[in-house]
């Protein structure tokens, strides 16, 4: 339902940001309601080495496409839109700029330009994980084309000024942080100097008409979305005007203020947005210390676990909706369209590490594998033509496809991700290190006078075992602290080869604090048993079929999926990546969500009465 619109002046007054101070202060006042342990570090993009084939593969794939990306057509839309020559062919899709683009009726023209930063924020990634000298030659060679073309003019013409800044900004702090490209900060300022004039006066809420004389399709910009990226920019040099900028774009009065409270506003919202807002919260509350944030964040993830699907993904048809309505039910027959995949990923990948960084609670690791497992890391690769996968299907009669749109904005948010499994992988405190994912990997760092590394290995998540190894050039006292999921009930681990004896407990951390020396093994067991869980309470006999943290799909084969008894699908059969058994005289196969190509299948079953 459309909500009416208000003038810039009448929404500023609403929220209470007329003046930047009065929306500071009460954030510099929250700082002081008590503190909490620091918050845990993360390591940097190359002390973490990615072996895992399909996660490599990702890497790989994302990263050969924008490698490949032509120069002339990545800057055509900057140059259309300043009046400058613009010389080779449209890059094709939503990336191109068209001046007469109806959004009724065309498609090519949507949001002109509009992944370029995330594109720069990958390749600089991918940079820092490899060193690889060709590609930090091309963001910086990206960079000063850039700079010479970017104008007003582009943020004035875009429907999307807030959501391309946000994008911008984060591939220019990124060139600075992670390529070393010493003029990014000052395309920066520039670039800020530019968009400002065409920025909201604060934070306005998707669908508010606050352009005047612009079609419906300019209202869905994502303002509420820039803090995170501004208070970014500021922890890193950029000056104090970006930390003053991310609280104007607080959205406090209608988001935030509310869920601090606990109420629950997130049905009818914009899915990957204003979950992607919530890394905004952290980040208030991780720069300036800001409690309520915080309560707005985990009360917020709390709401969105509640009316999620049991892969972890959300928001059917992009809209978050009410626990236990039904919704998610209904969307089994009437939509294809159930989770944003690879943005949707993006933003859950980045509030869960915010949050196991700032709770240290274990479970906020369970629900990034779920999505992990589930959603992103089964999407089809890019295309360099632009094709890209866009949504998860969890349908009755499910499919992969490729979207309808050509370079579309999860084609700027799959090569982050893909940087970013690293990452997410591993955290740290002064103590010792956290094993928050199990992927094959290595990572490496200092420990006190030691140079440490910890290598992953095994068949997890497809068997029950993962096998680390520490290396230290001499041995250390630390403490080494392993992600124990929250269905693991019987977790074992031996160190080498005796059993440790800790407690183990699922939905922790178990933390196992000794002095290590080089070629010390930790086998860590943690029993997959297969399990039901149900859509929502809502609908207790409509269930997915879960291994771990898999969950299993049956490969219906263009026909209905059949009505299973509980004890027929607990008695499936695992044999390498697939399970099957058997239901009533059919024999049904089930493959976790990264083994399914062009086959259809149905995400839950409904079980016989």
């Amino acid at each position: 339902m459309k909500r009416p619109g208000i003038t810039r002046r009448e929404f500023v007054r609403r929220s209470g940001a007329a003046g930047l101070c009065a929306g500071y202060a009460p954030l510099l006042a929250a700082a002081a309601q008590g503190t909490a342990a620091e918050p845990l570090g993360e390591f940097g993009y190359g002390d973490v080495s990615i072996e895992s084939a399909p996660h490599r593969a990702q890497l790989d794939n994302t990263h050969e496409v924008l490698m490949n990306l032509s120069e002339e057509s990545l800057l055509k839309p900057f140059r259309q839109m300043a009046g400058l020559p613009a010389p080779g062919a449209d890059l094709g899709g939503w990336y191109n700029y068209d001046p007469n683009y109806d959004w009724h009726k065309d498609d090519a023209g949507f949001a002109p330009g509009c992944t370029f930063g995330q594109w720069v924020s990958a390749l600089a990634r991918y940079y820092a994980i490899t060193g690889a000298a060709p590609v930090r030659a091309k963001v910086l060679r990206l960079n000063r084309l850039y700079a010479d073309a970017i104008s007003e003019a582009f943020f004035d013409n875009n429907r999307f000024p807030a959501y391309c800044y946000d994008k911008l900004l984060l591939g220019l702090i990124d060139s600075h942080q992670l390529a070393g490209d010493t003029e990014a900060l000052r395309m920066l300022a520039r670039t800020t100097q530019l968009a400002l004039p065409h920025l909201p006066a604060a934070a306005i809420d998707r669908e508010l008409d606050w352009r005047p004389a612009k079609d419906q399709s300019y209202r869905w910009d994502e303002s509420y979305t820039n803090p995170e990226n501004l208070f970014l920019a500021y922890q890193r040099g950029a000056g104090a005007q970006y930390r003053d900028l991310a609280v104007r774009f607080l959205d406090d009065a209608t988001w935030f203020d509310p869920l601090a409270r606990g109420e629950n506003v997130l049905p009818g919202k914009h899915a990957y947005s204003y979950v992607n807002s919530l890394s905004s919260a952290m980040q208030a509350y991780l720069t300036l210390g800001s409690q309520k944030h915080l309560r707005a964040a985990r009360n917020a993830f709390g709401m969105l676990l509640a009316q999620s699907y049991p892969t972890g993904g959300w928001g059917p048809d992009e809209k978050l909706v009410a626990p236990d309505s039904g919704q998610l039910y209904a969307s089994l027959t009437s939509t294809h369209n159930s989770f944003e995949t690879p943005c949707g990923a993006y933003a859950h990948f980045k509030l869960t590490r915010y949050l196991v960084r700032v709770t240290r609670d274990a479970r906020y690791g369970d629900s990034m594998e779920r999505v992990m497992y589930n959603t992103v890391l089964g999407a089809r690769p890019m295309r360099p033509d632009g094709r890209a996968f866009y949504y998860a299907d969890y349908n009755f009669a499910g499919r992969k496809v490729f979207s309808n749109h050509r370079f579309p904005c999860c084609s700027g948010t799959l090569p982050q991700v893909a940087a970013d499994y690293g990452i997410n992988s591993y955290l740290r405190d002064p103590r010792g290190l956290y094993v928050n994912l199990y992927v094959p990997s290595s990572v490496r760092w200092q420990q006190g006078q030691a140079r440490c590394t910890l290598r992953q290995s095994g068949e997890y998540p497809f068997a029950d075992s993962v096998a680390l190894t520490i290396g230290a050039s001499q041995p250390q006292q630390f403490a080494l602290r392993l992600r124990i999921p929250a269905w693991a009930s019987g977790a074992r681990i031996e160190v080498n080869g005796r059993r440790w004896n800790g407690a183990a407990e699922p939905g922790t951390f178990a933390a196992i604090a000794r002095r290590w020396s080089d070629g010390d093994r930790v086998a860590l067991e943690l029993p997959r048993r297969l399990r039901l869980e149900p859509l929502d309470r809502q609908d207790p006999d409509t269930v997915a079929l879960m291994c771990g943290p898999l969950v299993l799909f049956a490969i219906t084969g263009g026909a209905q999926s059949p009505r299973a008894r509980r004890e027929e699908l607990l008695r499936a059969q695992q044999t390498g990546k697939r399970w099957q058994t058997q239901v009533g005289p059919l024999s049904v196969t089930f493959l976790p969500y990264t083994e399914i190509d062009q086959q259809q299948y149905a995400t839950v079953q409904t079980l016989a009465s």
